[in-house]
């Protein structure tokens, strides 16, 4: 049996069924819909995060290797 995230297909199944009887079928689409999303803003918020981390360390890296070759241009003087 396949497993998601340690969970099996019966499990699910169990899962599933308690969600319909505690919500009901009406509802279950737009709780569905919130889900995603919620989850859509989320990656974008990681992306969003990682862009900026990445940006900023790009920076300093060229700030490190600017500051070096000026020292370098110091010394050969």
């Amino acid at each position: 049996m396949i497993l998601l995230f340690g969970v099996s297909g019966g499990e699910i199944f169990v899962i599933l069924l308690f969600i319909l009887i505690f919500f009901g079928a009406d509802k279950i689409p737009g709780i569905a819909r919130t889900m995603g999303r919620t989850i859509r803003q989320v990656k974008d918020a990681t992306s969003d995060i990682q862009r900026d981390i990445q940006n900023s360390a790009n920076s300093v890296k060229d700030q490190m290797k600017d500051t070096f070759e000026d020292k370098r241009k110091e010394e050969d003087k």
